[in-house]
């Protein structure tokens, strides 16, 4: 399928004043949370809200994070969600979550993002 990267607006869900651009998010449909710099969130007041939590790196180290909630925004899409705050080494994702709260699909073709279509209803 091959990599490419997004760039997204992470504001704080209370006060939405207060953001940040994000210029390269690698788009990772095998990685269930978005992973923004934890510096970043912690500058636009994004608070962490569950504490060390486990995840499972792709190279199977297990790791402990916190998680906090951010409003992000690619393109024209945007939704609310968890964001895991990545420490110094950890790569800046953007995960199935988000893209499924953005109602986006990923083209591996032209590697970009694309509308998703109709939302399924019951």
């Amino acid at each position: 399928m091959g990599t490419f990267h997004v760039g997204c607006t992470v504001e704080n869900h209370v006060d939405r004043k207060k953001s940040t651009r994000i210029a390269r998010l690698l788009v990772d449909t095998g990685s269930e949370f978005t992973w923004i710099a934890g510096a970043k969130l912690e500058q636009i007041g994004v608070t962490r809200e569950k504490k060390d939590l486990r995840f499972v790196m792709a190279n199977g180290e297990v790791v402990t994070r916190n998680v906090g909630f951010a409003v992000l925004r690619v393109g024209r899409s945007f939704t609310i969600d968890e964001v895991v705050f990545a420490e110094p080494g950890d790569l800046m994702l953007l995960g199935a979550r988000t893209l499924e709260g953005l109602n986006l699909r990923v083209d591996s073709v032209k590697k970009q993002l694309v509308a998703a279509g109709p939302l399924p209803a019951a």
